[in-house]
């Protein structure tokens, strides 16, 4: 349903194919593929968004995505998913639930690579340019301020970080 978070350490690949997958999530350690230049998950069906640490690597210049799949889609527009706001109890981050927090563990923000909070991180959509395609991006902050730093979306989708759910998504085009 994912891949292991120690894809990370493989940071001279640069082509990463994922043609036709069963994956439900990637992991945010996508972040540390510094080589990383062609993302393939075309018809990866179960992939409905990314981690926001995607746009960490810097050399992504080339992409194929099943934009029909992916929240937020242009065209369209399945909705997205509703994100609760962190709690006031204690999280094990090393245990989350993926259905609830889009990981089994969250280690740092996002954002700033900061520690998360144990009460669990802010969390928001984002529709961004990520080499050729937007995509939906899971982001999880540290702190509002993170949150705040969030560049705005892509023009002709929700112009802001958001939580999901009713929310008025642009006339599709």
């Amino acid at each position: 349903m994912t891949l292991p978070a120690s894809i990370g350490r493989l940071t001279a690949v640069r082509t990463l194919v994922l043609y036709g997958s069963n994956l439900v999530r990637i992991p945010p350690e996508i972040g540390g593929m510094t080589s990383l230049e062609e993302f393939s998950p075309y018809t990866s069906r179960r992939l409905h968004w990314f981690p926001y640490e995607i746009t960490r690597c810097d050399r992504l210049v080339n992409s194929t995505v099943s934009t029909r799949s992916i929240y937020g889609n242009y065209k369209y527009r399945p909705p997205f998913p509703r994100l609760l706001p962190p709690g006031d109890t204690v999280l094990d981050l090393e245990g989350l639930s993926p259905a609830r927090w889009g990981a089994t563990a969250v280690r740092t923000c996002s954002v700033c690579t900061g520690p998360i909070s144990a009460t669990g991180p802010r969390q928001a959509w984002l529709s961004q340019v990520v080499a050729t395609d937007v995509l939906p991006l899971l982001v999880n902050a540290c702190s509002e301020a993170c949150l705040d730093a969030l560049p705005p979306g892509v023009m002709g989708y929700i112009p802001t970080p958001h939580r999901g759910g009713e929310i008025e998504q642009p006339p599709s085009r």
